[in-house]
């Protein structure tokens, strides 16, 4: 029994005198090692000021072209018994685009993440991995002299990012700048107050780009650090196509021959900001 309280007494001072070192070695690197985390924050769109939809009239993958009417006029310019014709970049407030539109829909977003650091002195560089969520809309609307519109959609439901980091440790804080490849899964999405022509749709889901930006780390307590950082999201995302055919020969969708008019919009890219707040566990 005395003995056994003797190694007691051993392991307990052992621990004591190691103790200290260990948090020693972590505060000389308090940035070094593997950690995982979450974000939570508001994403925003840039504001596309003139996005479009762009037609190909012959369906055949030249966009760009303007549509007619028998009368040679376009249908999407707008005209004296029909001033709300035009495009949107937006949601419209009503039916034409006289009334003006609203901005696209920013979102709320949060994630979890998974990284390694390596501190050499007041240099850190490392590694870190996302998988998240937000619910950011970016919608282009079209309205023609028939009258009718015609929306093109795009929603993403969750992105993932891969990004390299590094940066200045002073202290027990860092600061940092960040970037690499982003993949978003976009909801694609059309509707149309048009019944006489029929409408197809077709596209990948799938977006990948780039995110660059940076943030800084707070440490609060050995294994705990806050921070805020900020990301600039660009994704593309351009073979989504609505095809429009059949309803009347004389209709400008089928005018100018061939299949019908294909769709897209004018701007391949969706882009965002995001601002969020970070907390972060290491090991």
């Amino acid at each position: 029994m005395r003995r056994l309280s003797l190694l007691s007494l051993a392991g307990v001072a052992t621990l004591a005198i190691a103790g200290p070192a260990f948090a020693q070695d972590a505060e000389r690197a308090p940035f070094d090692g593997f950690y995982a985390g979450g974000s939570f924050g508001f994403d925003v769109q840039p504001n596309d000021v003139g996005e479009s939809i762009s037609f190909d009239r012959a369906a055949n993958g030249s966009f760009g072209d303007t549509l007619v009417t028998t009368t040679g006029a376009n249908p999407f310019s707008p005209s004296a018994t029909v001033p709300g014709a035009g495009f949107c970049n937006g949601q419209a407030r009503f039916s034409t685009r006289a009334t003006g539109c609203v901005n696209d829909r920013d979102s709320y977003s949060y994630s979890g993440r998974l990284g390694f650091d390596k501190q050499m002195g007041n240099i850190v560089v490392g590694l870190v991995g996302e998988f998240g969520d937000n619910n950011i809309r970016d919608a282009v609307r079209a309205f023609s002299t028939t009258p009718a519109n015609y929306v093109m959609n795009r929603e993403i439901k969750y992105t993932g990012n891969v990004r390299l980091r590094a940066g200045y440790a002073a202290d027990r804080t860092l600061f940092y700048a960040t970037g690499g490849g982003v993949y978003a899964r976009i909801n694609n999405y059309f509707s149309t107050t048009n019944a006489t022509n029929t409408f197809t749709t077709n596209g990948n889901k799938n977006a990948y780009g780039y995110t660059v930006g940076g943030g800084v780390e707070q440490k609060i307590a050995p294994n705990i650090s806050i921070g805020v950082e900020y990301l600039f999201n660009r994704v593309k995302d351009d073979d989504y196509r609505v095809r429009v055919a059949g309803g009347a020969a004389n209709n400008p969708f089928i005018l100018g021959g061939g299949a019908g008019t294909d769709f897209k919009r004018s701007f391949d890219y969706f882009r965002w900001h995001s601002a969020r707040a970070v907390l972060n566990f290491r090991f």
